[in-house]
């Protein structure tokens, strides 16, 4: 039996864009990950921290390659560091890179914008693979709300607030999957 209260989940929507996938490798192995594959090892708790995760490394895995003498990128060779301590970003970064238990994921507060806003602040994920690094920051396109931001924050939140932030979660998850990693994250 679970200790966790589960609150009211809404009905599962389709995915947008269920195809796109996150490329890497592995021992000379080509590894593809879905959304659907993070959501599965994640579990239904946190699908916008998923989304973003996934968005970021949609946007970081190409330009790393990019810089990478064969144009691939190693799995186990990547860290990612970020202010960002959702459960969801670290669930998916972690199926995808395994640098949770490979002690290469680190959460930074120090990282955080203060000067974007309270809402922008702890959207930062530094990606890196060798001596190659990029900066991803959520582009502020109302991607995250206010209200989220806000009642997430907020403590003892009633079974009405509980079932209105897991529609806000989907909301934020559908903004971040209908779009290209280009258009939620840029790169510094």
């Amino acid at each position: 039996m679970s200790n966790y209260s589960t609150p009211e989940r809404p009905v599962p929507t389709p995915i947008p864009n269920p195809a796109r996938t996150l490329t890497l490798w592995e021992d000379g192995v080509q590894l593809d990950f879905t959304f659907a594959d993070c959501m599965k090892y994640h579990g239904p708790g946190f699908p916008g921290g998923v989304a973003h995760a996934f968005a970021a490394l949609g946007r970081a895995l190409p330009e790393l390659a990019a810089r990478s003498a064969n144009g691939r990128v190693e799995r186990r060779d990547i860290r990612v560091r970020t202010p960002f301590a959702g459960p969801g970003a670290r669930d998916a970064f972690e199926l995808v890179t395994r640098a949770v238990t490979g002690d290469r994921y680190s959460v930074l507060p120090e990282l955080a914008r203060p000067e974007r806003g309270n809402t922008l602040a702890r959207y930062v994920f530094e990606v890196s693979s060798g001596e190659a690094q990029v900066t991803c920051v959520l582009l502020d396109d109302g991607i995250v709300t206010d209200e989220f931001i806000e009642l997430t924050a907020k403590p003892d939140k009633s079974a009405a607030e509980l079932a209105h932030l897991e529609v806000l979660k989907i909301e934020m998850r559908d903004r971040i999957l209908e779009r290209d990693p280009v258009r939620v994250y840029g790169l510094e």
